[in-house]
């Protein structure tokens, strides 16, 4: 017996629950809300942050393990929280770390979006994705879940053409991208106001001061990536705006869905041609 035909389905712009049959979201007025084209594993990642996030995690995780496996003797084990588990430096450099090297040696300009899903150790990659989770989030209901992923991409990669203009010679790591949604939140908060916009702005602006002298204080962290990440969120959000002000649109959606196939080209590519040197050269 096949199975009975589903009768209700979430809005995919409003998420309230509505029929199948509706040619029209009696909520929002979205046409057409159980068209295929709005209701498949794209779109509801899309329409749904903890999917989306739960992605973007799990390619950076997938990618980390990769960057283990490519050369097994030479990562980390060592009593150092700080290396133990650490990909060859080689290895990151085929799976696209980016920075001037990179860059002006090998014209590897694709590396500034590459280099947001590499990381260089346990902690970095659990400190990195434990802060997106939290921040992303926020970042997805105060503007959006096509802003957010919009936000975190486009952060990400001026954070790193800053570092490369600061002369950084080479630089791995999402930290730009997060840098770049609490910077979209600390807009949001000054911008918003009132009580909740003023404790938002407070909180993420705590977290900022700490994240700054933490790296003073650690040499190996890439200062120049954050701040260009942060100025980035700000500038972004003020161009992009937020729910409150301006609503979702099909302008955010194309682009969203754009730098999304972007990126899993970039990395295809970057996983497929690492492999390839790896074992070629």
């Amino acid at each position: 017996m096949s199975a009975q035909k589903r009768q209700s389905l979430l809005c995919p712009n409003c998420k309230k629950l509505i029929s199948t049959s509706e040619r029209r979201c009696p909520h929002c007025g979205t046409a057409h809300p159980a068209a295929w084209w709005k209701n498949n594993i794209w779109t509801r990642g899309f329409n749904d942050p903890y999917v989306l996030i739960k992605w973007i995690i799990g390619v950076n995780i997938g990618i980390y393990v990769i960057s283990l496996l490519l050369n097994p003797s030479g990562f980390g084990l060592t009593l150092n929280p700080l290396t133990f588990l650490s990909p060859s430096g080689p290895i990151l450099e085929l799976l696209g770390a980016t920075g001037r090297v990179p860059i002006e040696a090998y014209q590897r300009y694709w590396t500034l979006i590459s280099a947001n899903y590499l990381h260089g150790g346990i902690l970095h990659i659990f400190f990195n994705m434990a802060a997106f989770r939290q921040l992303g989030l926020l970042v997805a209901r105060e503007y959006g879940v096509y802003r957010m992923f919009m936000i975190y991409s486009l952060g990400g990669v001026i954070g790193f053409l800053v570092s490369y203009l600061a002369g950084v010679s080479w630089t791995i790591g999402a930290s730009a991208s997060v840098c770049s949604l609490a910077g979209a939140l600390m807009y949001y908060g000054k911008s918003r106001g009132g009580v909740y916009g003023r404790a938002l702005y407070k909180q993420i602006g705590i977290w900022v001061i700490i994240l700054f002298l933490f790296g003073i204080m650690v040499p190996v962290i890439n200062n120049w990536a954050h701040g260009g990440g942060i100025a980035a969120g700000i500038g972004l959000g003020f161009v992009l705006g937020y729910q409150e002000r301006k609503k979702e649109n099909i302008f955010h959606k194309l682009l969203a869905g754009g730098l999304a196939v972007l990126t899993l080209l970039i990395l295809g590519w970057a996983i497929l041609s690492g492999i390839y040197y790896r074992f070629t050269l």
